[in-house]
């Protein structure tokens, strides 16, 4: 069995309960689904591609311990959270003034592609940060990954290594259903100003409901 060669305890519970935690709905991928929304596929992957940097590095600094501060610094804690909290506010202002615009304007210019035309909105860019201020996540990685690393392995960084691919292929799959789900309202809303202003004010809501939930968080 592969597992046990790997220094995985439970592969299985492994599998299911990253399932069930790549469903659950967050900031990365809400943000991930309002680009494919907005900008179609290849903007969506590339908001996704910032996702799956900023678990990398996360899983990365959880492996290596370094994560585990934030559990013991309370002071730390407080200040990334507060950052995420800010930058997550930060984008709802930004994407309700969007909105507002777009109401405002009437039907959008298009592009090229058939798309809204918009300014540059780097979304890899955005996502990465959305994914490194989040202390929540990494406290997750930390209690989610160690309980399934057999600490006497004695190469333990291949087990993260094959836990953390299998989170970068199920977040790749779920993330790239969303996209082409998104993207296929890209076009059908694209002209309909009051679809697609309410569909973004409805996002910086749900963004400001994010930043709040992150601002009262705890390390327990």
């Amino acid at each position: 069995m592969i597992s046990p060669v790997l220094g995985v305890t439970d592969m299985r519970t492994y599998l299911i309960g990253l399932v069930f935690i790549i469903l659950l709905p967050g900031p990365n991928s809400l943000y991930v689904l309002s680009v494919a929304a907005r900008r179609g596929v290849r903007t969506g992957y590339a908001a996704a591609c910032g996702v799956f940097t900023g678990d990398a590095v996360l899983m990365f600094l959880s492996a290596i311990g370094i994560a585990s501060l934030l559990r013991t610094n309370a002071t730390l804690f407080t200040l990334v959270k507060f950052l995420g909290a800010g930058y997550l506010g930060w984008l709802a202002v930004g994407l309700m003034r969007a909105a507002w615009r777009r109401w405002r304007e009437g039907v959008a210019p298009l592009d090229e592609d058939g798309l809204p035309a918009v300014a540059v909105e780097r979304p890899y860019r955005r996502a990465l940060v959305i994914s490194l201020l989040n202390p929540k996540a990494i406290l997750f990685f930390i209690a989610f990954f160690v309980q399934f690393v057999d600490p006497s392995y004695s190469r333990p960084w291949l087990s993260f290594l094959l836990l953390g691919t299998l989170v970068e292929i199920a977040s790749f799959c779920y993330l790239s259903s969303l996209i082409f789900f998104g993207s296929s309202l890209a076009r059908v809303i694209a002209r309909r100003r009051a679809v697609s202003a309410g569909g973004t004010s409805l996002v910086g809501l749900v963004f400001l409901a994010f930043a709040f939930k992150l601002a009262t968080a705890t390390a327990t």
